[in-house]
């Protein structure tokens, strides 16, 4: 099998389902129980947290336990919405976000908010100043994607940041999932005041993530209960599958740091690879675009057809996120760059993790190229 869907998710790592079973086993206390047994358990909680927040660059009462992306995306906008409504309801996001922040904000506009949509240009990014344009006194939150899960572009994180500052006011919160352990963001750098990760796109595990909020910043709670994560996100916390996020981060920023340089190279072979093949049209900007994600459509073929023609031969890629391939519309982030329809609708993603190699790169190409060869000769009998 050769895997090519790491932006859907990643295989966990040996070490990490290691750990997520030793503390399943041996330290299943409630980390809010007053006896010893749980007290072993808040301490891993509280090791965990001070190991992410040190991995991150930030503090340890930066770093607030989620069940993922989605919770963490969803926290952070409308935990914002709501704390600040009294200030203002107007949010500005673009046309390439990821469904659970595109969602959030519909949702919000139900509830009387003003969302400003900004475009990316022809390469998928946005800018610093066309975002500036919409800001008005009534502008609580700008939420931008750091790396594009559809097409790897790179969003120019550090200069929206900067330009925020101008307009204090305003929060700034970044989706990282597809960003984090592959293209390196300063959160305090890029004045980011939210930013929100994902474990099991980094090895980790289904169900856990992280909510960076900023210190001193206030959000509205979306979850009541226990008071847990300091009264932020209450439920009990998933001790084990925290332990194991940490050590799936640590694990991948090694990674980053020892096979980067590799993972580029294997990237730009495909991409090379991809623009020589007839037909194919590759959508991920050669410049600032993320080292593990490349898209491309292949005229006249529907996505799900060269996708279960690739299954065929144990090669799996995908066609739009994850959370979107199922249906059949046209890749919305294609489509805000001005990509025509039939196009957004052929195209599949193709994503890296380190573990994977050149020699699995060139199995790929090579059976892209058979696939399309055999599947034209069959449109024409």
């Amino acid at each position: 099998m050769i895997y090519l869907d790491n932006s859907a998710t990643t295989k966990p790592y040996k070490e990490v389902l290691e750990s997520f079973i030793k503390v399943s086993s041996e330290y299943f206390g409630n980390p809010s129980s007053l006896h010893e047994f749980g007290g072993k358990a808040e301490r891993l909680l509280m090791q965990a947290r001070e190991q992410i927040a040190h991995l991150l660059n930030v503090k340890h009462n930066e770093v607030y336990f989620t069940s993922g992306g989605t919770e963490s995306n969803n926290l952070a906008i409308k935990g914002t919405a709501l704390m600040h409504r009294k200030r203002g309801r107007h949010i500005i996001t673009t046309g390439l976000e990821h469904a659970s922040v595109k969602e959030a904000m519909e949702q919000l506009k139900e509830l009387g908010y003003h969302i400003s949509i900004i475009a990316p240009d022809k390469d998928g990014i946005v800018h610093a100043e066309d975002i500036e344009k919409e800001i008005t006194p009534e502008t609580i939150l700008v939420s931008v994607m750091h790396v594009n899960n559809e097409i790897g572009s790179i969003q120019p994180i550090k200069e929206i940041g900067e330009m925020l500052k101008k307009h204090s006011r305003v929060i700034f919160h970044v989706d990282n999932v597809q960003g984090i352990g592959k293209v390196p963001l300063d959160l305090y750098q890029a004045s980011v005041d939210l930013c929100t990760i994902s474990a099991h796109k980094f090895h980790g595990l289904k169900g856990n993530g992280v909510l960076f909020i900023r210190d001193g910043l206030r959000l509205s709670p979306l979850l009541s209960g226990g008071n847990q994560e300091w009264k932020m996100r209450s439920g009990t916390e998933n001790v084990a599958g925290i332990v194991a996020m940490a050590k799936a981060l640590r694990l991948t920023i090694n990674n980053m740091e020892r096979h980067l340089s590799r993972l580029i190279s294997i990237k730009r072979y495909i991409f090379e690879e991809m623009n020589e093949i007839g037909d194919i049209t590759v959508h991920t900007p050669e410049r600032n675009s993320a080292p593990h994600i490349v898209n491309f459509s292949i005229e006249g073929f529907k996505a799900e057809v060269f996708v279960h023609a690739l299954e065929e031969r144990g090669i799996y890629i995908s066609t739009t996120s994850a959370c979107s391939s199922k249906k059949a519309a046209a890749s919305s982030t294609l489509m805000a760059m001005g990509i025509p329809e039939k196009d957004a609708k052929s195209a599949v993603r193709v994503s890296l993790s380190y573990d994977n190699t050149m020699e699995e790169a060139e199995v790929f190409a090579e059976a892209v190229k058979e696939t399309v060869i055999r599947l034209r000769e069959v449109m024409k009998s």
